[in-house]
């Protein structure tokens, strides 16, 4: 049986998304293609190094960040179904198309400090939907179990996106020859209990007391509490991080900590909590605050932050009862 395309997917899924949902989940697909493309040529393209310049974060913007998000928007901006985008990217939401019935986050290049090594990368994005005609910068004030849609592009050894429209999640494997990104597995479960965790241990002077007390128990391995040994991986882009958990189970934390304490955490919520939460949801497994579930929360500003605590249920759960 031949593995069926990204389009043959979506309108088998015609009781859970609209032809104008699939239609723009379909032009993200194309674009993240033309992304992909660029990415396999390298230095051969002359896109990578910096743009020498910051992004709304305060971030050095590499030039393949740039260009990603271009495509993007000029690929959404005139999809009659888009009525307005957000990149994580840029200060302001950008107007789309009037009476367009949904709205698309996304983060054109997560893991962007790895273009220049050569490492993995992906896309991010969330999709919502509008609320008026014209599209406000309020009406993207949605928590994120009102998404229609999310998942990531990840551009690895071979190019993958995982998707949910909220009956599952799903992967598809970009065929080079078909230039089709075709569904490679379907109802992706991710194991309650691990042995895998991912964080970046270089902040572990500025952690609070719970997230301490975890890892500690974990790198204490058999002869503690946990009676287990535990592994730690850390791509460094939270979309391979994601990934392997979806693939084999295991925690992904970026915890509140008090390096910068305005910063209320690390990760965006509107273009990467709450897509990867869906994701992880969609997929079995667990995703919060440490104190909160994520897809819960009212966001009150396009570029707010949130702490991470993701993955496998029963230990996320342990996290949160540490804080709680």
């Amino acid at each position: 049986m031949s593995n069926r395309t990204l389009s043959q997917y979506l309108e088998q899924q015609q009781g859970n998304l609209t032809p104008e949902l699939a239609d723009v989940i379909e032009t993200i697909a194309n674009t993240c293609k033309s992304i992909d493309q660029l990415l396999q040529k390298g230095a051969l393209a002359g896109v990578l190094g910096s743009a020498q310049h910051e992004n709304v974060q305060g971030e050095e913007q590499k030039k393949l960040d740039v260009i990603s998000n271009d495509y993007l928007i000029d690929a959404l901006k005139v999809n009659k179904n888009v009525g307005g985008l957000a990149s994580e990217e840029l200060d302001e939401f950008t107007p789309a198309q009037e009476n367009g019935k949904y709205l698309v986050l996304f983060d054109p290049l997560d893991g962007s400090s790895n273009i220049d090594i050569n490492m993995c990368v992906g896309t991010i994005f969330s999709i919502l939907n509008a609320k008026n005609a014209v599209t406000q910068a309020e009406d993207f004030m949605q928590a994120g179990k009102e998404q229609a849609a999310a998942g990531y592009v990840l551009y690895g050894p071979s190019t993958m996106m995982a998707l949910t429209v909220g009956a599952g999640t799903v992967f598809f494997t970009f065929d080079p020859e078909s230039k089709e990104f075709l569904l490679t597995s379907e109802n992706i479960q991710v194991a309650a209990d691990t042995k895998e965790y991912a964080i970046n241990a270089s902040n572990q002077r500025h952690w609070e007391a719970p997230v301490k007390r975890y890892i500690d128990e974990l790198q204490a391995g058999k002869t503690s509490v946990r009676e287990k040994d535990f592994n730690m991986r850390w791509v460094a882009c939270m979309v391979g991080d994601i990934h392997r958990i979806l693939c084999r189970s295991g925690i992904f934390l970026y915890p509140y900590d008090t390096k910068d304490p305005k910063k209320a955490g690390r990760l965006r919520l509107m273009y990467e909590a709450n897509p990867m939460s869906m994701l992880m949801e969609q997929a079995g497994g667990a995703s919060t605050t440490g104190r909160v579930r994520i897809l819960d929360i009212q966001p009150t500003e396009l570029h707010q932050r949130v702490p991470v605590v993701i993955g496998s249920k029963n230990e996320v759960d342990l996290v949160t009862s540490y804080h709680n």
